[in-house]
This record gives structure tokens, C-alpha cells and sequence, in this order.
């Protein structure tokens, strides 16, 4: 049974990744400070596994494959990767690889093999059995509550009414922030969950959720004082103490591109010899575990998936 796969809500859902994506990943990249070349190896690779197979590559092929990828990252053919060029390819990779997931789990979830996965299938993949539960009355399990919120992105994503979700259409359901009919449906979404007033805005207390100051405290805890200056510095746009709905956009999906941009220009900080804020391939190469233990290959585990490495790419 696969109780506890989903976070109660969407939004908590994206939410979550983009913590993942951003303070937690800051944390396991710079604990106490101090940077961690194998993060960087580890982000490359994809994780553990990874790493090994690519300790297992020969020296020469190692060489040959991140060569190729160097050549796919510079668009412009000029011999250099700039910042621009390594955020891009960095976020090619993640939704590369968040779109690989997708389809894998299509065909976990698709289980009479019909290239369509019905709201059914999706209750058996997710609680080995289907939930019913009636529109206007409060399930008492508050996780299997929360499952009428699937439901609802479900009906959204299935754009031509059909019996069940498309490859293309589960895409959507499952990432939501790569697909621009789904936008509106997010921000609705993490209106009913936040805007408790119903003023159409998210304050800043809705944005701290339940979160009252202990009396005896002097001050708001660590993590209190990092989710203020996120929403003051971050999010809230325009300073008007409040969040519309494309400010709270940004808050609830993922920013893939901040965090790409985060990390070109880490990998131009430890990588650039001469100063000229672009990378030359023996730069790269002079520094080739720094940058194999970085997004800009996954953690290297690009070396390992033609996709990448492959000419025809």
C-alpha cells in the first residue's frame, strides 16, 4: 500500500520540491558554510548509484562523454559556456529527467496497458483500492481527505473529457508547473489552501500558516525569521505585505531556474581560471571532478544516458 506518497495538497506538494530544490539543497550543498564536492558529484550523477557506474568508466571514456557534453551545452559553438548556456542546460536536465520519471510512472499506473490511466487505476496504483467518497462530506482519514484534491487536478488535466489521462495529460497532472493550463488551476489551489480571508492574497501570517510566537520567547525561531525574509525579499514582489496570485506562483512551484542559475554561476566561481566569467572545455577538464560533481551533468549521471553524451543530440 502506498499511503503517504502524496503530500496532503498540491501546493504542500510543490511546495515541498522547491524547499527540496532550494533551502534543503542549500543546506546539503553548504553545510555549516562549507561546500561539499560530493553534492556536486552526487547532483550530477543522480545519487550513489550513479557515481559508482561512473567511477567504473575508463579514464578515456570518461574524457570522450563529458566532451560531448561540453560541445551540447555551448549553443553558440564559440568554445565557451557561459552563464547562460550552463542554466539552460541545467534546466533541460531537470525537466529531462522529471519527464523520464513521469512516463515510467504512466506505465506503473496504466494497468490495463491502454495508454490511458483512469482515476481507478490511479486509487489502486496510490491506496491498492478505490476510494469513495462523497463531494460535500469530510472523509475522516484527513490523508485519504486530502486525496479529493488529486482528484480535482486530475479532472483539470484531462483535457478531452476522456475516460482516463494520456501520456501527455498525466504529465501534466504530475507536474503541473511544466504546463500552462494548469497554471490557474495552481494558483486557485493554493488560494483555498492559504488565503484563509478569502480576499484573493496571501499575507504574510497566511504565508506562516499556524505558526503563533511562543509567549515566553524573545524572539521567532530560525525558521521563522528565513520564511519572513523569503516572502518580503523573494516573493512578494511589489512590497505590499501580500501575495497575488502570480506572486504566489512563484512561491508554490518550483523555481528550476533559480536554482539553475544558482549553480552556473558556483560552477563559473570554482571553475574560471582567468577571470573572464565563462568556461573554456580545459578549464573543465582541469577541474573535470568539480564539474562532474555538479546539475551541469547531473551528478554525472549524464555520462551514463545517451541523451546527453550522444551526437544527435
Amino acid at each position: 500500500m502506498r499511503l503517504g506518497s502524496r503530500p496532503a495538497t498540491l501546493g504542500l506538494l510543490l511546495l515541498c520540491a522547491a524547499a527540496a530544490g532550494a533551502g534543503e539543497a542549500e543546506e546539503l550543498h553548504y553545510p555549516r558554510g562549507e561546500h561539499r564536492a560530493d553534492y556536486d558529484r552526487e547532483a550530477l550523477l543522480g545519487g550513489e548509484e550513479e557515481v559508482d557506474e561512473y567511477v567504473k568508466l575508463t579514464p578515456e571514456e570518461q574524457h570522450k562523454r563529458l566532451k560531448s557534453i561540453i560541445e551540447k551545452i555551448d549553443l553558440d559553438s564559440d568554445g565557451f559556456l557561459t552563464e547562460s548556456e550552463l542554466s539552460s542546460w541545467i534546466q533541460m536536465s531537470f525537466k529531462h529527467y522529471a519527464m523520464q520519471e513521469a512516463k515510467q510512472q504512466f506505465i506503473e499506473y496504466d494497468k490495463n496497458s491502454d495508454a490511458s490511466v483512469s482515476w481507478d487505476e490511479y486509487n489502486i496504483q496510490m491506496y491498492d483500492r478505490v476510494i469513495d467518497f462523497d463531494e460535500n462530506t469530510a472523509l475522516d482519514d484527513a490523508e485519504e481527505e486530502s486525496f479529493r484534491l488529486d482528484k480535482k487536478r486530475f479532472e483539470k488535466a484531462n483535457q478531452d473529457s476522456g475516460p482516463g489521462l494520456n501520456l501527455e495529460e498525466f504529465i501534466a497532472f504530475e507536474h503541473p508547473e511544466e504546463v500552462d493550463y494548469m497554471a490557474e488551476f495552481v494558483i486557485q489551489e493554493a488560494l483555498e489552501e492559504h488565503d484563509k480571508n478569502g480576499d484573493g492574497f496571501v499575507s504574510l501570517e497566511e504565508f506562516l500558516g499556524d505558526y503563533r510566537r511562543d509567549p515566553t520567547a524573545n524572539e521567532d525561531p530560525e525558521w521563522i525569521l528565513v520564511e519572513k525574509d523569503r516572502f518580503l525579499n523573494d516573493y512578494d514582489k511589489d512590497a505590499d505585505g501580500r501575495l497575488d496570485p502570480q506572486e504566489l506562483l512563484s512561491w508554490v512551484v518550483p523555481n528550476n531556474q533559480g536554482i539553475a542559475q544558482e549553480e552556473a554561476l558556483h560552477l563559473i566561481d570554482e571553475i574560471d581560471l582567468n577571470s573572464d566569467r565563462k568556461l573554456s572545455e580545459a578549464e573543465i577538464l582541469e577541474n573535470q571532478d568539480l564539474f562532474l560533481t555538479s546539475e551541469a551533468t547531473d551528478y554525472g549521471r549524464q555520462l551514463h544516458d545517451e541523451y546527453f553524451y550522444h551526437d544527435e543530440l
